[in-house]
């Protein structure tokens, strides 16, 4: 119980005497009170105190370990690599194979190939030819089984040695010691084989690479040799089914009559060619003698001169026209001395007209003979047409019969076809049985060789373990019984002590180490209010001034960024400012500094349209907002002003724009550019708050009383990059 002094004491009473108690040395108390936290000052006395105890255990371990690893075989690691690739060149390649690309090895291919190399077909290879079986590293019932294992299998936890093959016992040692693995990232196949005999290591791993390559070459020329047994049964088989379809050809052939003439021709349709030939020039010869009989009357009846081919062809029209030319002249050579009723010239005309009889009578006899020609043109014509007709007959028939030809004659040629693709697919196999002819898919690139230095046990950290975890288990339970320590050693805590009736109560008094007090809490100093020409306030930082904002709440929600003059840092303190807010809040920063903009630089899309499009409706409302490149405040660039500046500043549609960004962010951060070349009265009742950039200067005063004067409520003031950085 703690005494104090009565209210009723005066000010100026002596105070008691505290009284005296005498006490026996406490015992230390434990390191977690009772209800409070640990004590970790404790926990390290207590440690401190079982140091001895601690680094004894520690040093035992690290020799029972020392010990354990020297007596451990130490096993040595030697690793062989397979690089997967086809060493086929193209000249080796099957012709089916030669047009195409070969496809590349992929992860699963390599995958595959790894357990190949891990088959048990391999192993019993690579074991027959090492003669690992007669080793007692790989038996382990040649040099005796351990009682350890023996317990195991006997309690079913592990396979007893004895219980099995010579051959599982070799297999099991065999894979217990191999490791297979790929490269990454690449086709390259590792072989790890650990052995107490580094040879013995270096010569399993380089026998398991050859066997594999070996089984690969040999798998190939297995397959080739059994497509070459293959292909040797079906080309016989084959043979006998092209024989089979040529007798089938021919004996159809032999009873439908089918016989080929020139050009593998059905007789029939030959002789329908040549009827078909024949009554062409039937018809062309009798349209020929019509016409000529035809001329010919016509000549005779007009009384013309009679001059046509088949008459001049006649020896006696030849003769006649010979006597008339010779009469007509004796005619004319009288008729030069002789009147025209000279008796002479009388008997010339008589037998000139007498000549000309004659012509006509043979003119008509040859126009008969002609049409008698015609006659039997016409007659043969006849003929040839009503042969015609019955060889049609016959070639219709032959046709149908052709068909069946034809089907078993493509049955024939599809048989061939294919027999003379196995031959030459036979061919191939037969020249590609040689073992040079089929290398396998894989070579080695590098060997394994005998190691220098044992892979196990690894003696450092194996002893370094078993010491940190010695050290650790030891220190844990220290620490834990010191924690338990209160609930067992059944520590008491003083009981109160009261004085006698005749003395005030004992007053115990706690001392505590002094603690100096603790500094007020630093708020954010009231945002600069310019009433007056009085000097400026000190300059804040970025940091502060949104420090100030975040205090204000509501009342700080908007604020505009204004410079001294131009080139003050305008556009860097709002995005130092914007980025400063966006922390913890949604930031939007507006470029309203219409005969300046600098924001969209740091846009991640600078042709994005901005607020001047919007205020003329082009764009909606979310068509003018970006990204900052490097954080997550949102920019609303200016967008294209043009000369319309004033206009756009003056707007209604821009309070719209701002009330509407106001809805949707934390905060509104406006750059609105250098105070002498904008009216800032118009941006007043856009923001209620205004931070103006500058010096400590009269410029810069200046400023901050148009800023308060124009309807600001608070304008704090910020350096410029410049001054900041000269300070």
């Amino acid at each position: 119980m703690f005494g104090r002094k009565s209210d009723s004491q005066p000010a100026h009473a002596k105070p008691p005497k505290k009284a005296k108690v005498k006490a026996s040395r406490p015992a230390p108390p434990p390191a977690v009170p009772y209800g409070g936290e640990p004590d970790i000052g404790g926990l390290g006395r207590a440690l401190w105190r079982s140091k001895t105890r601690i680094i004894g255990l520690t040093v035992i371990a690290a020799a029972f370990a020392t010990v354990a690893v020297n007596g451990m075989t130490p096993r040595y690691r030697s690793e062989a690599r397979i690089l997967l690739e086809s060493k086929e060149n193209v000249f080796l390649r099957a012709e089916a194979d030669k047009q195409s690309e070969r496809a590349a090895i992929d992860p699963e291919a390599v995958t595959s190939q790894i357990q190949v190399v891990l088959s048990r077909d391999l192993a019993r290879e690579v074991i027959r030819k090492e003669k690992l079986g007669d080793l007692p590293e790989f038996d382990p019932a040649r040099s005796g089984v351990g009682i350890g294992k023996t317990l195991l299998g006997l309690f079913g936890l592990a396979r007893d040695p004895n219980s099995m093959s010579p051959e599982e016992r070799t297999l099991e040692a065999f894979y217990e010691r191999l490791n297979v693995f790929a490269i990454e990232r690449s086709r390259v196949i590792a072989i790890d084989f650990t052995s107490s005999d580094p040879e013995l290591a270096a010569r399993v791993a380089n026998a398991i690479a050859e066997t594999y390559l070996t089984v690969q070459q040999s798998s190939k020329q297995e397959q080739t040799r059994a497509a070459s047994a293959w292909l040797a049964s079906e080309i016989a088989t084959m043979r006998d089914k092209v024989a089979d379809a040529e007798a089938k050809v021919e004996e159809y052939r032999s009873k439908a009559n089918l016989y080929s003439g020139s050009n593998n021709m059905s007789l029939p349709n030959q002789q329908l060619t040549e009827i078909n030939s024949q009554i062409s020039a039937a018809r062309a010869q009798k349209a020929d003698l019509e016409a000529r009989a035809r001329q010919l009357r016509d000549l005779l009846r007009s009384g013309k001169s009679i001059d046509s081919s088949d008459i001049a062809n006649s020896e006696s029209m030849r003769r006649l026209n010979e006597q008339r030319v010779a009469l007509r002249a004796q005619l004319a050579e009288q008729s030069s001395t002789l009147l025209e009723r000279h008796p002479r010239i009388k008997e010339l005309q008589a037998q000139i007209g007498e000549v000309e009889r004659q012509i006509r009578t043979e003119g008509e006899r040859l126009a008969r003979q002609i049409d008698s020609d015609a006659a039997v043109a016409g007659n043969r014509l006849e003929t040839l047409t009503a042969s015609i007709d019955q060889v049609k007959k016959l070639a219709s028939q032959t046709n149908e019969q052709d068909v069946q030809v034809r089907a078993l004659e493509r049955e024939v040629k599809a048989q061939r076809e294919l027999l003379e693709s196995y031959l030459a697919k036979y061919r191939e196999a037969s020249a590609r049985e040689n073992i040079n002819a089929a290398p396998p898919e894989a070579r080695i690139i590098s060997r394994a060789s005998p190691a220098i230095k044992p892979d196990s046990p690894k003696k450092v950290p194996i002893i370094l373990i078993a010491a940190f975890a010695a050290f650790a288990l030891s220190s844990g339970f220290v620490l834990t019984g010191e924690l338990l320590a209160p609930a067992s050693a059944g520590y008491t805590y003083p009981a109160a002590v009261y004085g006698s009736p005749e003395m005030p109560a004992a007053r115990m008094v706690l001392t505590a180490p002094p603690v100096p007090p603790a500094p007020p809490p630093v708020m954010p100093s009231p945002v600069a209010r310019v009433l007056n020409p009085a000097p400026a306030p000190a300059a804040l930082k970025i940091e502060q001034v949104a420090a100030q904002l975040r205090a204000l709440g509501e009342g700080g929600r908007r604020v505009a960024v204004a410079g001294a003059q131009r080139n003050a840092g305008t556009t860097y303190a709002a995005i130092a400012l914007a980025r400063a807010l966006s922390r913890d809040a949604n930031v939007v920063l507006v470029d309203l500094a219409f005969n300046a903009p600098n924001l969209s630089v740091i846009s991640t899309d600078p042709h994005t349209p901005g607020i001047a499009e919007l205020v003329r409706g082009e764009i909606s409302f979310g068509d003018m907002i970006s990204r900052d490149q490097f954080s997550n405040v949102h920019i609303v660039s200016t967008g294209n002003v043009g000369a319309d500046a004033n206009a756009i500043a003056a707007s209604p549609a821009l309070d719209t724009a701002i009330e509407a960004l106001a809805m949707s962010y934390n905060y509104i951060v406006l750059d609105i550019g250098a105070v002498p070349e904008v009216a800032v009265e118009r941006y007043a009742a856009l923001a209620s708050r205004a931070v103006i950039v500058g010096a400590n200067d009269a410029a810069t005063r200046a400023a901050q009383q148009r800023l308060a004067m124009a309807g600001f409520a608070d304008v704090t003031m910020v350096l410029g990059a410049a001054q900041a950085a000269a300070a």
